[in-house]
């Protein structure tokens, strides 16, 4: 009798969780309306996500990399004022502007512009209330309005990133989460947290260090993560559908001419997930993901925008990138 009340009240754990996490339904879609493959690319995406009619909104955008905060500011109002009740999170669909001022555009729209959140790049800026934090109604309890990037110029690294993020649902799949090591002192900072990464995760993953330089194919990824401003090994690594991948370095959100890998080229080349700053924010480990927050809840069950979105405690500056609603460890539908 115990055993079976146990078992009961972990499935109503398990069903709240699910009830209070993102879902097609609390997924706003926004596109661009003066660019034929963004509008093409966000009604594919909401066809083949199932996201209600009323969540797509199209939007005019400057063509341009980085909007100013004045153009954007009057942008999001109108959004907010169109975005149904039930939306809690925003999905992206183009690849310029990405940056508002020195702030990420995913940043932008989930907290409003402001210049703390970026300036000086430096230092402190504000933190995220959404870190390590249960559930996800964060436009309800906090007033923000996450957001992740579907980058939608090339129509099809688009169509191939949407299709592994569905294909990830439910697949819980098999795999490794690599820890890369390198020897850039500067962009290395996040390996001093490896171990504790292994440990915290090792229950639940195939965990390998490494170091560069790479030289033999890495299969089977379920996560790659090192800090360098170019990844050599790229064409290497071998993802799985539902993959996460990023790169600590300054500016791998700078999705057009910048002079390091931009976070652009893990989704071209397999990641279903990334994240990069399109601003200086020196090397601080607040403002790029924890690794172990971030799989402790991608493997619970959490999309990839919400464990993405309560791994980073600075994010101002971080772009978000990839298909929000990938989700391949969630429990199947009862």
């Amino acid at each position: 009798m115990l055993r079976s009340l146990l078992a009961l009240a972990g499935a109503l754990l398990l069903c709240r969780a699910e009830a209070e996490g993102l879902s097609a339904e609390r997924l706003g879609v926004l596109f661009n309306l003066d660019d034929a493959v963004s509008s093409q690319v966000a009604l594919y995406y909401a066809a083949q996500r199932a996201i209600p009619r009323e969540n797509v909104i199209g939007i005019h955008l400057p063509d341009s990399k980085v909007m100013t905060p004045e153009v954007f500011s009057a942008i999001r109002t109108r959004v907010l004022d169109r975005l149904p009740a039930a939306v809690q999170s925003l999905a992206l669909v183009w690849s310029r502007p990405y940056a508002v001022g020195c702030m990420s555009i995913t940043s932008a729209f989930a907290a409003g512009y402001r210049a703390a959140f970026c300036q000086p790049g430096c230092t402190v800026t504000p933190l995220n209330p959404l870190f390590d934090g249960d559930g996800w109604l964060p436009a309800d309890t906090v007033g923000w309005w996450p957001a992740m990037l579907l980058p939608s110029a090339d129509p099809a690294v688009a169509r191939a990133l949407i299709q592994r993020g569905m294909a990830a649902d439910l697949s819980a799949p098999p795999g490794t989460l690599y820890l890369v090591r390198t020897n850039d002192e500067v962009r290395n900072v996040r390996a001093a947290t490896y171990p504790d990464v292994a440990l915290k995760l090792a229950h639940r993953l195939q965990i390998v260090q490494i170091s560069t330089p790479i030289e033999r194919d890495i299969p089977d990824v379920l996560g790659y993560f090192t800090g360098a401003r170019q990844v050599a090994a790229l064409p290497l690594i071998h993802f799985r559908a539902g993959a996460l991948a990023d790169h600590l370095t300054s500016t791998g959100g700078v999705l057009e001419g910048g002079n390091q890998m931009s976070a652009l080229s893990w989704i071209a080349h397999g990641a279903t997930a990334s994240y990069g700053s399109v601003s200086e924010p020196c090397n601080m480990l607040e403002k790029f993901p924890n690794l172990g927050v971030l799989f402790e809840h991608y493997t619970h069950g959490e999309t990839a925008l919400e464990a993405y979105w309560k791994s980073v405690a600075m994010p101002g500056q971080g772009l978000f990138i990839g298909d929000p609603l990938a989700r391949p460890y969630a429990a199947a539908p009862h």
